[in-house]
Order: C-alpha cells, then structure tokens, then sequence
C-alpha cells in the first residue's frame, strides 16, 4: 500500500485556502502507519482515480474530500480539471517508456 497524504493547500487556490494543518497531517500520517485506516470506508476520485479514506482518526471528514473543503465547487472542479490536463500534458515525454497499465492510469479532466 502507497499512500498519499495532502501536506499543501485546502479550502480553496494559493491565495484562497489555507495550508494543511499540521495535526491533520500528523493524524493522518500516523493512521497510515498504524493502520488505522485498514477498515475505514474509501471512495475512488474520479478525476484522479485514487482510493480516499471517508474517515480517519483525527481529520474532519471534510477535509478528506478537497472539493467539499472549497466554498465554490465549481472552482474547485475548474483547477482540479487544469492540474489534471497538466499532469498529463508533461508525462507526454515519458509515455513511450511505460507499460499500457502505468499509461491507463493517468487522470481523466471531467469536463
């Protein structure tokens, strides 16, 4: 099991949000370690196709699911559809060099 844990920006775009909490990343961290998380439901995020805990000791549930931490969901949809399309964009170069698997899970931009 990997895991990603979001250390950066919530609530909204740089200029907007706030960085993450420490303790939230500390809670978070520390339930992946301990495998607090082993049980816990997760839901798959479209656009970027990794697994999200709906729970974890210590963190609010919303701030577990970026786009409910924003006020303007759309907004949210908009920047998560541009880092997406960008991600893609740059692994352009490494394409050639991957299996078909690593390319299928690329993310999709929903709009």
């Amino acid at each position: 099991t990997a895991w990603l844990i979001n250390t950066g920006w919530s609530g909204g775009a740089y200029g907007e949000g706030n960085r993450m909490k420490i303790k939230y990343t500390r809670a978070m961290l520390n339930a992946a370690l301990d495998g607090d998380l082993d049980g816990v439901e997760f839901v798959t995020d479209q656009r970027f196709g990794f697994e999200v805990p709906t729970s974890c000791p210590g963190v609010p549930a919303d701030v577990l699911q970026p786009k409910s931490t924003w006020s303007n969901g759309a907004a949210y949809d908009a920047t998560a559809d541009k880092l997406a399309s960008m991600f893609n964009e740059n692994f352009k170069r490494y394409e050639a060099g991957v299996s078909a698997d690593v390319n299928a899970a690329a993310p999709a931009p929903l709009a």
